[in-house]
């Protein structure tokens, strides 16, 4: 398939109403979901946790979960992401075992 080019298909203005809901949905869960980290009614054990069971959540950036996290900006999240050896662009899905242990080590829900 080298240099072949396969058109999308034209989608009917339903089918794109329908993503646009679904996209919105998202967009709204993972809003959801880092506020209540912002807010302690989660800590990032729990988030981690629920990607595993919610693929809306799943597909949030790991940067955004940790400046999500109370007295967290970007230079600390970004340190933390380095330290790990977590890329820029990582989604939770996306991690590791050991980046997953590292990241609960770093947020203890006691200190959260």
């Amino acid at each position: 398939m080298d240099g072949v080019v396969v058109p999308i298909p034209p989608l009917s203005e339903e089918q794109r109403q329908q993503a646009r809901d679904a996209a919105t949905a998202a967009r709204r869960r993972r809003a959801e979901v880092k506020e209540w980290l912002r807010s302690g009614k989660l800590t990032i054990a729990a988030v981690l946790e629920l990607a595993d069971q919610d693929d809306v959540v799943a597909h949030t950036k790991v940067i955004d979960v940790l400046k999500s996290q109370p007295r967290v900006g970007d230079v600390r999240a970004a340190k933390v992401m380095e330290r790990l050896k977590i890329a820029p662009n990582r989604r939770l899905r996306g991690l590791g075992r050991h980046q997953i242990d590292g990241l609960v080590a770093e947020f203890p829900p006691d200190q959260q």
